[in-house]
């Protein structure tokens, strides 16, 4: 399909972003990717532990493992969505790290990565889109961090492949 092979102005592909981002806010809500994630993450683990993950107290009070949170179908709607587009544009296949090194720091990223978002009750996509246009002081902050993390990750990643 030739609309997923040619590329928006990004002019264009911010301003669809914006108000597809009003009319979600105005209809249901801010909208974080964490949370969904968090929330699947929580069923795969009740799903393996069972009762036993209600000890934890992440899970029994902050979270509690619920099928119906909607925003877990935002983010699996997302996946979908950027898999259909790869898909369309022909630009879709499958890529795994070659060296051990990368998938360990793939591990470590992902897990500080998720840590952060659980620390700071938001996530990247909330904070760029959600707390910063807001002029929130969190949401700079929050980018100042994603920035900083970026840099000093890509200085070890490159480090650890350069040996």
């Amino acid at each position: 399909m030739e609309l997923f092979k040619k590329t928006l102005d990004p002019v264009v592909a911010l301003v669809i972003i914006a108000v597809l981002d009003i009319f979600m806010f105005l209809t249901i809500g801010a909208w974080t990717v964490g949370g969904g994630e968090t929330m699947m993450t929580g069923l795969i683990a009740q799903l393996f532990l069972g009762d036993e993950l209600s000890r934890i107290p992440f899970w029994e009070l902050v979270f509690p493992p619920d099928p119906g949170y909607w925003k877990i179908y935002i983010s699996l709607g997302m996946l979908f969505g950027a898999l259909v587009g790869a898909i369309m544009s022909k630009e879709f296949y499958w890529r795994f790290p070659r060296h051990l090194s990368e998938w360990v720091m793939i591990t470590v990223g992902g897990l500080l990565m998720g840590i952060g978002i659980r620390l700071a009750f938001v996530c990247n996509v909330s904070t760029f889109f959600g707390l910063t246009p807001e002029m929130n002081l969190g949401g700079y902050l929050a980018v100042s961090g994603i920035l900083a993390g970026a840099w000093v990750g890509s200085l070890v990643y490159k480090k650890v492949l350069e040996g």
